[in-house]
């Protein structure tokens, strides 16, 4: 299903910290450059910063706090529990940290975005800073970001977009860091974008732009 700027896509996004990807993606509506609506936000902590960008756009929060939880399947089904009750389309992981299982309706339906060219440095433990330092100790000339679709392994899912950013000799990581988030500030709206418009096709691992 397509939609358009006066019926969006409605998503849930996901976080753990500051929210630099929610305010992106707000910013990106505002400016009336993203066919999709916030619907709800949830986070995996009531002491994550970036509720702040959705209590001053007035939008739905829940928090899944993961502490309160005994197994990864009731965190799982409280997280989406939450999206289901909010009538989203998609989920979009914007610096969710916890791990979850996906639940069959929700199949295709989450995507997260990974601070490197998936598979390289990703995984479980692969986050943060990590990532640009392992690939600064590992010595190669290319990062970048990539977008992919959630199943119930860390960064396992289908790619559906990359972007590459070069590595320089004198990074460390947080100079790297930067130049990667500038990528993923472009990339992630441009390929919601692409799922607002109904252009994204997904046949098992192989995810297509028509």
């Amino acid at each position: 299903m397509s939609h358009c700027a006066d019926n969006p896509l409605r998503v849930a996004v996901l976080i753990s910290g500051g929210g630099t990807t929610l305010r992106n993606l707000l910013e990106k509506i505002a400016a009336e450059h993203l066919w999709i609506k916030v619907a709800l936000v949830v986070s995996s902590t009531p002491k994550a910063k970036g509720l702040q960008y959705a209590t001053d756009g007035d939008i739905p929060v829940s928090i899944a706090d993961w502490k309160s939880y005994e197994s990864t399947e009731s965190f799982s089904e409280a997280v989406f529990g939450a999206c289901r009750a909010a009538g989203v389309d998609l989920v979009v992981m914007g610096g969710f940290l916890k791990h979850v299982l996906i639940p069959a309706d929700f199949d295709n339906r989450v995507i997260n975005i990974h601070p490197s060219l998936i598979p390289a440095f990703c995984g479980e433990g692969f986050y943060g800073a990590r990532v640009h330092q392992a690939a600064i100790d590992y010595g190669v000339k290319l990062s970048g970001c990539t977008i992919h679709l959630v199943d119930n392994h860390y960064d396992n899912g289908p790619v559906v977009a990359q972007q590459s950013v070069p590595v320089l000799p004198d990074d460390d990581a947080a100079a790297l860091a930067a130049r990667v988030f500038e990528a993923e500030c472009e990339l992630y709206p441009h390929v919601l974008q692409l799922f607002a418009e109904g252009r994204i096709t997904i046949d098992g691992r192989k995810v297509a732009v028509r």
